[in-house]
């Protein structure tokens, strides 16, 4: 494992938000996935968890991490892919001593993020404007399906409704005059992993925030509003036409030939989106006449006879299997490549080049395989110090080494119930 990615059971922070601590009350993935790269980038996280159950992602399974023999465990895979990097605390915060606990944490805290309804987290004083009346510099990140405010505010969501409620399925799948036809969900819960994303822009521009004035804020982030956001190119087309987008299945509704194209032995991709590409994707297939062709003579003529355009790939593509025509149009500069399942992407060169796979020593006695994150820094790499806890792993380390407890008093927590270790 190269330096960039820094893997090792060293705890050691070494990331260009290594100053920083992050107070996390959230669960499942939206913001998750946000503290995740926080911790990624070097922020010391700790995850609030409920004393029991933990967070509800705990539960979703299977599959379930087996252990060391080889046997499932109660460890969720989905829960592993987003919480790496951060420190698990189990509290009660439905007793008073609890809530008192969160609010010494906050004023050690530069961020605070959490995910639970609208006005939920006020009952017990942990809303921004309890926790920032006692430390000015948090920055406080509420995620919530609808937004703070408006007719829908109090109501609950998960990516699936947002999915349907944004538009996005509406464009996603097949045309329904062809067999298979019909809205469809993406097969990754889209609207969450970017809700994560743009929660961490937003804590990045309120830390210059800060450094400029000195001062925390409030950051107000919903689930509606990134769905719809991410929609913004087909709203585009509805707004300056008022035609309602349609679905398209793989092919493009606004360029050609850029979708699946069949070979002898399956189906290819090809993405041509240019003219100069087109006129060498037609070289390749010794056809170098369709770049001139009127039928196909630029893009909005190609839009026009997609038909025709399909039918005369079809009949050169099918008499030869995929890899031949990748490394044909590879050769011309035309991009193209294959439909992988997973195992075929994780098995690909440039994928493992890239060293998308790394291991972290777990809680449960093995090494758990991860997936790295992207992002590449030449200075302040990602560094990996923690593989995703176990419930309460982390409680009595972080007590000591934030608020400075002593053993005795957190015994006295425990023993109250108010929090859980892993003793």
């Amino acid at each position: 494992m190269s330096d960039q990615q820094n893997v090792g059971q060293k705890k050691q922070a070494t990331g260009p938000l290594r100053a920083l601590r992050v107070l996390d009350l959230s669960r499942v993935l939206a913001a998750p996935w946000c503290t995740q790269l926080l911790g990624d980038l070097g922020a010391d996280v700790i995850k609030i968890e409920r004393v029991g159950p933990g967070d509800e992602s705990r539960q979703w399974g299977p599959p379930w991490v087996p252990d060391a023999n080889g046997v499932p465990t109660r460890e969720s895979s989905y829960f592993q892919s987003a919480n790496r990097n951060k420190r698990s605390m189990a509290v009660d915060l439905s007793k008073p001593a609890g809530q008192v606990l969160i609010r010494q944490l906050a004023l050690q805290a530069d961020i605070c993020i959490e995910n639970y309804k609208v006005g939920d987290l006020a009952r017990y004083g942990l809303d921004y404007a309890s926790l920032s009346a006692l430390n000015e510099r948090l920055i406080y990140c509420s995620v919530t399906g609808f937004g703070q405010d408006g007719p829908f505010a109090k109501r609950p969501g998960y990516d699936y409704l947002f999915q349907g409620l944004s538009g996005l399925m509406s464009v996603t799948g097949e045309r329904d005059d062809l067999p298979g036809g019909g809205p469809q969900r993406a097969g990754v819960p889209l609207i969450d992993l970017f809700t994560g994303m743009y929660a961490s822009v937003s804590i990045l521009a309120a830390l210059h925030h800060r450094d400029e004035t000195g001062k925390g804020q409030y950051i107000d982030l919903s689930l509606l509003a990134v769905s719809m956001a991410l929609s913004s190119g087909q709203l585009s087309n509805y707004m300056n036409t008022g035609k309602i987008p349609q679905r398209t299945g793989n092919a493009s509704p606004a360029i050609t030939p850029y979708g699946v194209f069949p070979c002898a032995d399956g189906d290819i991709i090809i993405a041509s989106a240019n003219q100069g590409q087109f006129s060498a994707l037609s070289k390749a297939l010794g056809h170098p006449e369709w770049a001139t062709d009127p039928r196909f003579v630029d893009n909005p003529a190609r839009m026009v006879n997609l038909a025709a355009l399909r039918a005369c790939f079809a009949e050169v593509m099918c008499k030869q299997p995929r890899a031949h025509w990748e490394e044909v149009f590879l050769k011309a500069g035309v991009p193209a490549g294959p439909i992988n399942d997973y195992a075929q992407a994780m098995a690909h060169p440039q994928v493992q080049h890239l060293q998308t796979r790394f291991e972290l020593p777990h809680g449960l006695g093995k090494e758990v395989p991860l997936i790295a994150n992207p992002i590449r820094l030449s200075a302040s790499p990602v560094n990996y110090r923690y593989a995703p806890p176990l419930l309460g792993q982390h409680t009595d380390e972080i007590l000591q080494d934030w608020l400075g407890l002593a053993d005795d008093e957190i015994a006295g927590l425990k023993a109250k119930e108010v929090i859980a270790g892993r003793d």
